[in-house]
């Protein structure tokens, strides 16, 4: 765009803005300076990664052309800078764009995103696993194999379809799924229980009381987030620690579910405005009294971004990741990676990332040659037994 700009500033000004559609569902963002500084993001959301695309196609136009350490500016324009503004398209193609321009100015200054960030609280940070299954067994056997790579914990689905009310058989499938998980966690590792959204208010201060003798680490998304409004009442139902964020996108969003008396705020680093906004959600959660804990069932760099973050923020309790998940089909998260090394588990644990910007070098000829056969991946449609939308 123009002619190349010159001086001592040229090194960092943005000259190329450039999305890659990967399997399995992924969505990379590649921002390319003038002195050739090369930053990586990850604009994935599920199911909507070809909006997101175009997304950020126009968002290039504020950048393309400026400083990429004006991080801060950038960000305030690009969710700023229109009359409509928020949701999960924008606020994606926002969250890739912003974690590529942390990762070039890592590189330009030759340190660690959580060295910008103020520096390490932390020297490593718990990691989970999600394991699927829908009989007994099945999450037995799942849950050994994440034991055998070496974690501490796992988070499982609650349920499948949930009826609006629920029948005692779907009540009982649940409490017997998870008392499943404990019995091969024992009493050193935990799990976190998934509700989805599938449940009703009523089906899940039904199941809650239910599940609390198995000590689940935190139930997650109790209700969906139109009804952010009712999770005080859930809160108040149950002594297990609550959890949501996923599909929150600002500070705004999450500070009704923070006042209701979540433990638990799972922003998407690639959802919720990247590392620029998702450390002012870490920060408003803290004055609250809120554990981090982001949710991240996606690729390389969304992980390696909510690590730089969790690397200097005090309240951040673990880190979900999709490592080895069966559902990634087509594609593993160390695939695009030159060096799977930096995210090997240790312990239960990914230890500190110490190499400049976001820590992991991605191997660009895999991402290339994987957005040359692209990815349509869709979530399903569920239906009740009579027809009717159910809730996935």
């Amino acid at each position: 765009m123009g002619n190349d700009p010159a001086g001592p500033a040229a090194e960092t000004v943005i000259r190329t803005v450039e999305t890659f559609l990967v399997a399995p569902r992924w969505l990379f963002v590649r921002i390319e300076t003038h002195g050739g500084i090369v930053g990586w993001g990850e604009a994935t959301c599920e199911g909507r990664s070809e909006t997101v695309r175009t997304a950020v196609d126009q968002l290039a136009e504020l950048v393309v052309g400026r400083d990429a350490l004006r991080i801060e500016d950038h960000w305030q324009v690009m969710t700023k800078g229109s009359f409509y503004r928020g949701g999960p398209i924008l606020a994606s193609a926002v969250s890739g764009i912003d974690q590529a321009l942390w990762d070039i100015a890592g590189k330009h200054f030759g340190a660690p995103v959580h060295q910008l960030l103020g520096g390490p609280v932390r020297d490593r940070i718990r990691v989970y696993g999600w394991v699927g299954g829908d009989e007994p067994a099945e999450v037995a056997d799942h849950i050994a194999e994440q034991v055998e790579a070496g974690l501490t914990a796992v988070k499982m689905n609650a349920s499948g379809r949930m009826s609006p009310v629920a029948t005692v058989a779907e009540l009982d499938g649940v409490v017997e799924r998870v008392a499943a998980a404990r019995e091969v966690l024992g009493h050193h590792r935990d799990v976190a229980v998934d509700f989805h959204g599938r449940f009703t208010l009523a089906n899940a201060r039904r199941v809650a009381p239910l599940l609390e003798p198995f000590r689940p680490f935190f139930l997650e998304e109790p209700v969906v987030p139109e009804n952010s409004h009712l999770i005080g009442d859930f809160v108040r139902s149950t002594t297990t620690p609550v959890s949501t964020g996923e599909r929150l996108y600002s500070r705004q969003e999450f500070l009704p579910v923070l006042q209701a008396g979540i433990a638990v705020a799972q922003p998407d680093l690639s959802h919720a405005g990247g590392i620029t906004e998702v450390r002012k959600i870490a920060a408003l959660a803290e004055v609250y009294d809120v554990q981090l804990a982001p949710h991240c069932p996606l690729g390389p760099l969304a992980l390696a971004s909510c690590l730089q973050v969790g690397f200097a923020t005090p309240n951040y309790l673990i880190q979900e990741q999709s490592i080895g998940i069966h559902y990634n089909q087509g594609a593993e998260v160390l695939d695009y990676v030159v060096d799977p090394e930096p995210l090997q588990f240790v312990d239960g644990h990914i230890e500190r990332l110490t190499a400049p910007g976001l820590g992991v070098e991605i191997d660009e000829l895999a991402v290339r040659a994987a957005d040359k056969r692209g990815h349509a991946w869709r979530g399903p449609v569920w239906r009740h037994p009579d027809g009717s939308f159910a809730e996935w």
